[in-house]
């Protein structure tokens, strides 16, 4: 299908979403007081309303000539998606057509009755969607009306004001949900629901057109993955059965190249398509060269992964030779969804000035992407400025002396290979172990943090703000870890945490103890649901200048007989959940954090701690789209991993944690990084997880998570025994270990309290069973 707009005389300008959370996380707090029963849902529907109505505003009056619609949703997009089509999983029993935002949030966390939709990665970054449950009955015939009101209230809104923007309806792509999504029962392949998947699009097409929208963004962002034949030949029946009764289409893909589908991208009958410019940029000309005459084509020349400030004179001479060739065909947009960046850099008074000049969120970024438009239409006069601010900015971050430090680059000149290897094997290391610790069969752990309560809170922001000293500071953390320790030692858990009440985040706690590291007091992200974590930002060369955990667990270790672990967060975990400098490759800034980290656990070790947990939950996420990209990212993320661990002796036991992410394919290279223990999430996935390490046999250590501690429901004893029972069948028992799945930071002390008791029965029962098998 031909684009039907009005091509005007200058170039477009749009994002592809705009963060939902809020500046200052309103939606999450308005998320929270409904779970909690503070409000009700009229309030927290007029929360969202109020955001939408900020965002679209933000968007039009930056110059934007389509606002997007779409994007917000109450918890997850592609969960949002279900609803709106009807096709919600099957086990919930829910109505689609009478949907609540209590059933709707029941899916996603769960309940006393139900286990919540499991949850994984966005692709490779850290935002976490909820997959789709497949099965044969699912309908996909309609379902809520939400999306016809937010377009209704879009509607009124730019109608209601002097700006020239339309709204530009976001939705996900059907082949993408398909593939998105895992088969629960009954079906031999996701296809064998494309059917009815298209005409379940073909009716909410037809009614969004009816509706008054022209355009609508159609996000296939597994174009960027390595397609097998069967999903690339869907393509072409699937939109051209859409075309027909939709509005116009803007075809939209990012986080990669797809150069190897552009004749599929040129020939599928889309008013457009858009690509990502900043990971994908030696693809642009390629496509500008036969791109047809009917079709327009959007470039995603601001990038929306990250907070550094656009250097528009190279996105500008990126953008000129494409403009030459489709002309007004050529579209201005951000690369992505704004939703894996900061709402707004104003509200950023504290950050040091220099600093600040280097950075851009999503309010910038649309000022930037205006800008580039201005230039591409014969306006450049008008933005002289904006673009000598941003050269002089990116002069300044280029020469600035906190960039460079001599001792790290010294130290990166002297790694040797053999600073990646323990001492002895993993055989002999795990005997030495464990007649060190004697620990039971099944030896039951945590993941680490414990309930983060409101006086915790208060205690630290008091801190932070300077209106309590640092003795009383360190009394009152202090009291939380004593409080910690009883409790675990009174539920009987063989191996103890800290609980990490003087830690604001994993990664934020560290990066504010390292040089190199700068923060944001608002520069919130949305992880998943309510959870919204404040990246820190990595602008210059990392490094260590004193100890940053000792003290504390040297304190928890000294209340109780059992081993403590100290806590950690792994080198390439500190690297995805920060913003990462982009003038020397991630896998320097990596190397560097693992020198920094090394140190800690060579400390950690002098001071007595003799388990020490380095979490690398993102390890799965930093994962090339492309596998032919594996093989390099792997290599030196596992030694970066080696690196930080391995500098102490064979009778200390390293742990690692990593959640929420597909390991099967990568099996070989996490038993590379050679932890003694690994625990991982398994809950949500029913143990399906666990079946990949039990086929490749892998050879360490592990603790499978028994229960989801994201959801409020908490299993009874037998669930958990069920599933240790289902690990037993691909895992040893001398080598497992029983634990939740990730950490205990959000969840409340009665509920964690239970659940860990539960977890501590289930673990003593299975002993039982071994020892009566042994005895027989």
């Amino acid at each position: 299908m031909a684009w039907s707009g009005t091509v005007g005389s200058e170039h477009v300008a749009h994002v592809l979403g705009f963060p939902r959370i809020g500046a200052q996380r309103e939606l999450k707090f308005a998320m929270e007081s409904f779970w909690q029963g503070e409000s009700d849902e009229a309030a927290l529907r007029a929360a969202g309303k109020e955001l939408r109505a900020r965002h679209w505003q933000a968007q039009a009056a930056a110059g934007m000539d389509y606002v997007a619609v779409g994007d917000f949703a109450w918890y997850d997009h592609v969960l949002g998606t279900l609803a709106l089509l009807g096709a919600l999983p099957a086990r919930f029993n829910l109505d689609a057509s009478r949907l609540d935002l209590a059933g709707y949030y029941t899916m996603a966390r769960g309940n006393k009755d139900h286990f919540a939709m499991e949850m994984t990665k966005w692709f490779d970054t850290n935002y976490h969607y909820l997959v789709p449950e497949w099965t044969p009955e699912l309908s996909f015939d309609g379902g809520v009306d939400w999306l016809f009101d937010e377009i209704g209230e879009a509607q009124a809104q730019l109608s209601s004001t002097s700006s020239s923007a339309q709204a530009k309806v976001v939705l996900l792509g059907p082949l993408s949900l398909l593939f998105l999504g895992k088969i629960k029962s009954g079906l031999s392949h996701k296809l064998d629901l494309l059917p009815k998947v298209v005409a379940g699009y073909e009716k909410l097409l037809a009614r969004l057109r009816d509706k008054g929208v022209t355009l609508v963004q159609i996000d296939e962002p597994i174009l960027a993955l390595e397609l097998d034949g069967e999903w690339l030949d869907a393509f072409r029946p699937t939109y051209g059965a859409l075309s027909d009764v939709a509005p116009s289409l803007l075809l939209t893909t990012y986080f990669d190249t797809v150069g190897e589908h552009a004749d599929l991208l040129r020939s599928l009958p889309v008013a457009g398509v858009h690509l990502d410019g900043v990971r994908g940029v030696a693809q642009l000309q390629e496509f500008a060269d036969k791109w047809p005459r009917d079709k327009v084509l959007s470039i995603g020349i601001v990038d929306g992964r990250n907070i550094w400030r656009c250097d528009l004179d190279a996105a500008l001479a990126t953008l000129k030779p494409l403009h030459d060739k489709l002309g007004k065909r050529l579209w201005v947009a951000s690369s992505c969804s704004l939703l894996h960046v900061p709402v707004d850099l104003a509200g950023e008074n504290k950050l040091d000035e220099e600093i600040r000049s280097w950075l851009a969120f999503a309010t910038q970024k649309l000022d930037e992407i205006f800008v580039l438009k201005q230039a591409l239409s014969g306006n450049a006069d008008v933005v002289v400025g904006q673009f000598s601010a941003a050269r002089a900015a990116l002069a300044a971050r280029r020469s600035s002396p906190r960039i460079h430090n001599a001792l790290v680059q010294k130290r990166l000149k002297a790694i040797a290979d053999t600073d990646a290897d323990r001492a002895s094997a993993f055989p002999a290391r795990i005997a030495t172990q464990q007649q060190r610790w004697n620990l039971p069969a099944f030896p039951t752990t945590t993941i680490g943090s414990f309930p983060q309560t409101p006086q915790i809170r208060q205690t630290r922001a008091a801190y932070k703000r300077g209106e309590m000293g640092h003795l009383d500071y360190l009394n009152k953390m202090r009291d939380e870890i004593r409080l910690v320790v009883g409790k675990q030692e009174e539920l009987g858990l063989d191996v103890l945490v800290h609980g990490e009440p003087e830690r604001n985040d994993m990664v934020e706690y560290f990066g504010e103890q390292l040089w190199g590291y700068a923060f944001t007091a608002n520069g919130w992200v949305q992880s998943y649901g309510s959870r919204c974590v404040k990246p820190p930002f990595i602008y210059g060369d990392v490094y260590r200048p004193e100890a940053m955990t000792v003290g504390w667990s040297q304190f928890a270790q000294s209340l109780t007989q059992k081993p403590m672990k100290g806590m950690l967060t792994g080198p390439v975990t500190m690297l995805q959940w920060s913003f990462v400098r982009d003038d020397q490759p991630r896998a320097t800034t990596a190397l560097q954090i693992a020198l920094a980290l090394r140190d800690e656990v060579c400390d950690l070790e002098k001071a007595g701690i003799g388990m020490i947990q380095i979490d690398e939950p993102a390890f799965r996420e930093g994962l090339p789209l492309k596998a032919g990209e594996w093989k390099d990212y792997l290599g030196w993320a596992v030694r970066v991993f080696r690196i930080s661990a391995a500098g102490v002796r064979d009778e200390t036991q390293i742990h690692t944690h990593m959640c929420y992410s597909e390991f099967n394919d990568i099996l070989p290279w996490i038993a590379a990084m050679d932890a003694d223990v690994i625990t991982i999430e398994t809950s949500r996935s029913d143990m399906e997880l666990l079946d990949g390490f039990g086929r490749y046999r892998y050879p360490n250590d592990i603790g499978p998570g028994v229960y989801d501690i994201h959801s409020p429901r908490i299993p009874n004893v037998d669930d958990m025994v069920r599933l240790m029972e289902k690990a037993r069948g691909v895992i040893p028992d001398q080598r497992l270990w029983v634990n939740p799945d990730c950490g205990l930071k959000t969840r409340n002390w009665p509920e964690t309290y239970e659940a860990l008791a539960r977890m501590v029965q289930a673990a003593r029962r299975l002993r039982e069973t071994t020892a009566t098998v042994k005895a027989a």
